[in-house]
């Protein structure tokens, strides 16, 4: 069986508002099922230790769960809205997501990423999120779609 590529962007956010929690999500969830693509940490230390730490939710528990429950997207929320008492720092979220859409990769990093989906460096894709899915989506075309 195929190991999965997560496709859900960064850029995402649901209903609580906090970009890439969908994502890490997603992974997180593939990872305890055996299923996460190999190239994708289910926790890493980039954006998702950034939406952990702004929500002061510790990395293993939130895998724990993740692994134990099984969660829905939904699910999760609500989990995450009971462990910070039923609300969230919504500057904190604020300035995560400030975080997320603001950051630029490297250069080296946005032109290896841009050479390898065939794409020219001509400067006008600088930030991560959208790099970030080029990559995932390449990955995804060149190991379940080309062959």
């Amino acid at each position: 069986m195929s190991k999965i590529v997560p496709t859900i962007s960064s850029g995402t956010a649901g209903p609580l508002g906090v970009l890439h929690l969908p994502r890490l999500w997603q992974k997180a969830s593939l990872d305890a099922a055996g299923k996460l693509h190999g190239d994708y940490p289910a926790a890493g230390a980039g954006y998702d230790q950034m939406v952990l730490d702004a929500l002061g939710i510790d990395r293993e528990e939130f895998l724990n769960y993740i692994s134990s429950v099984k969660p829905s997207y939904i699910q999760l929320e609500n989990w995450i809205l009971e462990q910070k008492g039923g609300s969230l720092d919504q500057a904190k979220v604020a300035e995560l997501n400030a975080g997320v859409t603001g950051y630029i990769h490297e250069d080296v990093t946005r032109a290896q990423i841009l050479e390898a989906v065939g794409r020219p460096d001509d400067g006008s894709i600088k930030d991560a999120v959208n790099l970030n899915n080029l990559d995932d989506w390449q990955i995804f075309y060149a190991e379940e779609i080309a062959g």
